[in-house]
């Protein structure tokens, strides 16, 4: 993931604002959004083929012994940008669905909740609504009658108590959590370059800044799920992008390199013949770059008992 802003501290609730999920909520400060929506946009292609499909079966499973599946799903999805995870997700699963849409950007939250898919994969509807707020810390009511978190490309800007946190949180509510698109840590482009290397280390080192998990973030969130009795499972789930990718390589590779260089001042010079190097590549049909995440799917135990 390109790096956005570093954490802040939670801001107190408001007068009658709605208990949520709260965190870094910023916004009013006058702050840029951490994530640009025309980013967003451009990835949601990348992300969709990426995700795992084979984690679905046994979310599937584990939704259809839910007390209650007969009302439908609540699904929570937490830091929903435009909302991409639930356009991918909900026409997969059978049966009515409400999602509860969180990000501190109001505009991210307009256009998720526009953009939302209306129908199932059974035809049943779906519905949404909206929460102001970024996940840093879960209120204690915030997962009531939960059936399923979800998030996408958050993981890796947490910080360790963030991720124990929501961990507890999903344990709690004996909630499954279905975490996508967490960066790994690890690069791959076509043709190779000797400075590959370096800059997919500085790049690592500048996602962990200000105690942020980056790389790390899966391998602490299956400490953290394991640590309270769920069952995991991962699985990989890669960006492969060729010619026909142009669009998203160029400001992806742009922002990996300009993270590497923030972290590392004295890769400026080299750096910059290497951006150029790889954009000429890029223009001319050249490059393909696979960039490594991971998803993961913690299934708590039930609460209250259920299957």
């Amino acid at each position: 993931m390109i790096p956005g802003a570093g954490p802040a501290e939670p801001a107190a609730g408001r007068p009658g604002e709605r208990p949520t999920v709260r965190l870094r909520e910023d916004s009013d400060s006058g702050d840029a959004p951490r994530y640009a929506p025309e980013w967003l946009r451009l990835r949601e292609g990348a992300d969709a083929a990426a995700r795992s499909g084979e984690l679905l079966d046994p979310l599937r499973i584990r939704l259809a012994n839910l007390p209650g599946r007969s009302r439908g799903l609540v699904v929570h999805d937490l830091g929903c940008g435009t909302g991409s995870m639930g356009r991918w997700l909900a026409p997969r699963l059978d049966g009515a669905q409400h999602w509860v849409l969180h990000d501190r950007d109001p505009y991210l939250l307009h256009f998720a909740a526009v953009a939302a898919p209306r129908s199932a994969a059974d035809g049943s509807r779906v519905t949404v609504e909206t929460r102001r707020g970024d996940l840093a810390r879960l209120t204690p009511d915030a997962l009531a009658g939960a059936s399923l978190v979800t998030a996408s490309a958050l993981l890796d800007v947490l910080t360790r108590d963030e991720v124990d946190t929501l961990a507890a949180a999903c344990a709690g509510a004996g909630c499954p959590a279905l975490l996508t698109l967490s960066v790994a840590g690890r690069v791959e482009l076509t043709p190779r370059d000797p400075l590959d290397g370096e800059i997919t280390e500085a790049f690592n080192t500048h996602q962990r800044r200000s105690g942020l998990l980056g790389p790390d973030a899966v391998d602490a969130a299956c400490e953290a799920f394991t640590d309270l009795g769920a069952t995991l499972r991962v699985r990989s789930s890669p960006w492969r992008l060729g010619p026909g990718d142009a669009a998203l390589i160029v400001p992806w590779l742009r922002g990996w390199v300009g993270a590497a260089v923030e972290q590392r001042p004295e890769l400026a010079a080299p750096a910059q013949k290497y951006l150029a190097a790889r954009l000429a590549a890029c223009a001319a049909g050249e490059l393909r770059v696979t960039v490594h995440h991971s998803d993961l799917l913690a299934l708590p135990r039930p609460a209250n008992g259920a299957s």
